[in-house]
C-alpha cells in the first residue's frame, strides 16, 4: 500500500488530522510527523529552520524505509514537503499543500513574527493561548519566538524561489482557502504557475487554521488528485 505523510503547520499538531484517518487509511498507510518543538518534542538548542524540518522529514522517511510516498502539508508543512520533493524527487510521488505561504520577504516576516508575542497572545487571545498550552505544554511560550526566528530566516533567504520551483519533478496540488488571512490567492496562483505539473484549487468558505477546514471538502480534492473513492 502507498504511504501518505501528513505534515502539520507551525504551532500546529498531528491531532488536527484525526478527522481524515478513517477515510484515508483505506487507501494509504498513514504517517504523521511531529516537528521538533511541537507537542512533546523538545525545541532544538540551535533553533528552528525550514532546513531542519526538511531534514527531519528526510530522516523519518529513511528510518522507516518508506516507498511510494505521498505528502500532504498544511501551511509550513506544505513548505517543508515541497523542499523535500525538490531535494529527493525519486523518493516522493506527489505533494499536496494547503494554506502554505510562499511570498516571504524580510519585512513581511518581521511583521508576521511580531504577532507571535506569547505575552500579548496570553492577554489578548486567551483561548488560543490555552490551545497552544494543551498541544505543546508550558514550553509554548518558548516555541513562539523560535517560530518567529524561523519566519525571519525565511524572509531573508526563502528556499522556494521561482527558478527552483520550475525544476519540480513531481505532481503538486496547491490549495488555499478563500478566507485565508495569512496566504493570498495571488501568491498561491503564482507558485502553481511556476510548477510544471501542478494543479490549483480554492476551498470556499475556508480560513487558514487546519481545524477550520471542512474534512469532506478537502477529502474530495484528495480523492480527485490521488484518484481514489
Amino acid at each position: 500500500m502507498k504511504n501518505l505523510i501528513l505534515l502539520h503547520g507551525a504551532l500546529g499538531h498531528t491531532d488536527v488530522f484525526q478527522p481524515y484517518f478513517e477515510k484515508l487509511s483505506g487507501r494509504f498507510n498513514i504517517h504523521t510527523l511531529l516537528f521538533s518543538g511541537h507537542g512533546s518534542a523538545k525545541i532544538p538548542e540551535n533553533g528552528i529552520t525550514i532546513e531542519k524540518y526538511t531534514q527531519e522529514l528526510t530522516d523519518y522517511i529513511e528510518k522507516k524505509n518508506l516507498q511510494e510516498v505521498h505528502v500532504f502539508g498544511h501551511s509550513m508543512g506544505g513548505y517543508v514537503a515541497l523542499c523535500y520533493a525538490l531535494r529527493h524527487p525519486e523518493a516522493v510521488h506527489s505533494v499536496m499543500t494547503l494554506g502554505t505561504k510562499f511570498d516571504w520577504t524580510e519585512q513581511q516576516a518581521l511583521q508576521e513574527s511580531k504577532m507571535l508575542n506569547p505575552d500579548v497572545i496570553a492577554e489578548k487571545v486567551p483561548k488560543y493561548a490555552a490551545l497552544l498550552e494543551s498541544q505543546h505544554g508550558l514550553k509554548w511560550k518558548q516555541l513562539l519566538p523560535a517560530i518567529a526566528e524561523m519566519m525571519i530566516s525565511l524572509g531573508k533567504n526563502p528556499p522556494l524561489k521561482d527558478h527552483v520551483l520550475n525544476s519540480m519533478q513531481v505532481p503538486v496540488q496547491i490549495m488555499v482557502g478563500d478566507q485565508d488571512q495569512m496566504v493570498t490567492l495571488e501568491e498561491s496562483i503564482a507558485v502553481y504557475r511556476n510548477i510544471p505539473n501542478a494543479r490549483f484549487a480554492v476551498l470556499p468558505d475556508t480560513k487558514h487554521p487546519m481545524e477550520k477546514v471542512r474534512p469532506d471538502l478537502l477529502l474530495n480534492i484528495m480523492k480527485d488528485f490521488w484518484d481514489f473513492n
